[in-house]
């Protein structure tokens, strides 16, 4: 129904002026969106394309600080440190979910809105690609003429044939070729001619849209997948066994929002050595590392222990986890005993290494047997030497001249308030410094198998010498451990699956024309007159090639049939006239 006239709107001496124009000084009221209404509105916003495509630009955006700030997930340690580093900073980050990027509200948000876009733009589309594909190819246009791809023939027919015959046989030929050459075809008869119309590259729209499903199978394979993935961190010293069991041996544990921690297949592994080679003294790359190798001894439930390595960047592959190795260093053993000699303390201690050159430094605590308890804050030097201003540091990261020098803590180490201490740090607030700094007495300086005594007649501290009993070989007196991260991503084959077929999809989507063609066959007294001409969809520089050479291939054809009799092309209509 029209808007109702204002005589104020309208003049009635204009001729060409609608009756029922409205001047734009008149009100234009727009109509108004109920509940039902704003959700359409909104739901039309979200499942455009441009949605999409600004929802996967911030999603890679979002992905930016992952990079940047370490991940909980992946990085524990890193994000202790960092709260170490930046006492400030970390707070705020934290509160901003910085430090679990890929599970926070806000990615989510994003990452959810994305899936919800991407269904809404795929599902109309593949209703209309599956109309398309069973609907006939368009009717032939009335004049093939003005396309911008378009070829005219005349064919002469030879004495007693029929024109309407000679037409019909010669579109029936057009439509074999077209049918061989992959078109799907449709003839169109009138009265006076006959055409067949054809089209084809509708894989380049069935990889447009498996695209766009195949990155939908990648969003779900990772959310759903990351419900039932998860990692975890173990350090891992020379001589020890890992056993995979969240309630005993690691270190760090991030489980997926599905993952049973009680239910991991409880193989084992131990570290049996470790090799690793460096530059040699001298050399341009001095104390570079080379290959490393972590030999270990792996056993499946119900199966016989096997040997096993894992490298950098080739991980290990047991019970369906991914095992990587992550870092190396020292672990020195240590032996504290009483005044009385007895052992209180026995262990071999990660220490975390500091430069290049593997100085390391660890902490050693003796909570009991002991009239106090005793914290030591110790570096360890692989090859000792001491730099222009005094100060010792490691020169080459093998072993040798290994030294551990150890600073010694008295008072209350803290650990029996209930509240969990990091193995790498010591609080030495209330704490009294018996060694080093301003007190007077000398740092401990041990070798390895060397003895010392404790100051205050506390006891002794013995730096173990684990070379094999009967040699001295020093390139052995200490040894290593490994930091192995532990994974499980029952997401990846899937993943990479889709991924595979994102790729295939977007080549058909860019190197499969989409084109119609047409064949048109006008006869013309004894003059057979026949039309070519193709249009494409979008971009398409080889379409008039295809033209020519549909015109060629169909023009050699009709000459090989005997009812008719080639002409030669384009003639002028005034020549027959």
């Amino acid at each position: 129904m029209s808007r109702p006239r204002s005589e104020s709107t309208v003049d009635e001496s204009d001729p060409l002026r609608p009756a029922d124009h409205v001047d734009g000084s008149g009100e234009v009221v727009s109509p108004r969106l109920g509940p039902l209404g704003w959700l359409r509105w909104g739901w039309r916003q979200l499942t455009s394309m441009r949605t999409a495509l600004v929802l996967l630009l911030l999603l890679a955006i979002a992905a930016v600080p992952g990079s940047l700030v370490p991940q909980r997930s992946a990085d524990p340690n890193g994000v202790t440190n960092y709260f170490t580093d930046h006492p400030a900073l970390a707070p705020v980050l934290d509160k901003l979910q910085l430090f679990d990027v890929y599970t926070s509200v806000w990615f989510s948000a994003i990452y959810i809105l994305l899936f919800l876009s991407l269904i809404g733009c795929v599902i109309p589309r593949v209703k209309h690609h599956l109309k398309a594909l069973r609907a006939r190819p368009p009717r032939t246009p009335a004049r093939l003429g003005r396309l911008g791809d378009h070829r005219e023939d005349l064919v002469e027919l030879a004495p007693g044939t029929s024109a309407q015959d000679a037409a019909s046989r010669a579109i029936e030929i057009a439509a074999k070729q077209l049918k061989a050459g992959g078109y799907r075809v449709q003839r169109y008869d009138g009265r006076g001619s006959f055409s067949v119309s054809a089209e084809r590259g509708y894989l380049r729209e069935t990889g447009n849209l498996m695209f766009h499903i195949a990155l939908l199978g990648v969003l779900l394979a990772v959310g759903i997948g990351g419900g039932f993935a998860y990692t975890g961190q173990r350090v891992i010293v020379q001589g020890t066994t890992f056993l995979n069991s969240v309630g005993t041996d690691y270190s760090s544990f991030n489980p997926g929002r599905f993952v049973d921690p009680d239910s991991l297949t409880p193989y084992t592994m131990m570290l049996d050595r470790f090799d690793v080679t460096y530059q040699p003294i001298g050399s341009g790359a001095q104390g570079q590392a080379g290959d490393f190798v972590a030999h270990l001894t792996t056993q499946l439930p119900g199966h016989k222990a096997v040997d096993d390595e894992i490298r950098v960047n080739h991980p290990l592959s047991i019970g369906g986890d991914r095992v990587y190795l992550m870092g190396n260093g020292y672990a020195p053993t240590v032996t504290v005993r009483n005044p009385a000699g007895d052992v209180v303390f026995h262990d071999s201690i990660p220490f975390l290494p500091q430069d290049n050159n593997l100085t390391s430094r660890g902490i050693i605590k003796v909570a009991d047997g002991l009239s106090q308890q005793l914290g030591m804050v110790a570096l360890f030097y692989p090859t000792q030497v001491k730099n222009s201003i005094g100060l010792f540091s490691s020169g080459y990261p093998a072993l040798l001249n290994p030294v551990l020098s150890i600073n010694v803590y008295e008072g209350d180490l803290g650990i029996n308030d209930g509240i969990p201490r990091s193995v790498y740090a010591l609080d030495t607030t209330g704490m009294t410094q018996l060694t080093g700094a301003k007190t007077g007495v000398d740092s401990l300086e041990l070798a390895p198998g060397q003895t010392v005594d404790l100051p205050r007649g506390l006891g002794t501290i013995t730096f173990d010498n684990t070379s094999p009993l009967g040699t001295k070989d020093a390139s052995q007196s200490v040894k290593r451990f490994v930091s192995l991260s532990i994974h499980r991503d029952v997401a990846g084959p899937w993943v990479l699956g889709f991924a595979v077929l994102a790729v295939l999809s977007l080549l058909l989507a860019l190197f499969v024309p989409r084109r119609r063609m047409w064949v048109k066959a006008t006869p013309d007294g004894g003059v057979l007159k026949l039309e070519y001409a193709g249009l494409a969809r979008g971009e398409d520089p080889t379409l008039g090639a295809a033209v020519d050479a549909l015109a060629a291939k169909h023009g050699a054809a009709i000459d090989a049939d005997p009812a008719h009799e080639h002409a030669g092309a384009p003639a002028d209509p005034a020549d027959h006239a």
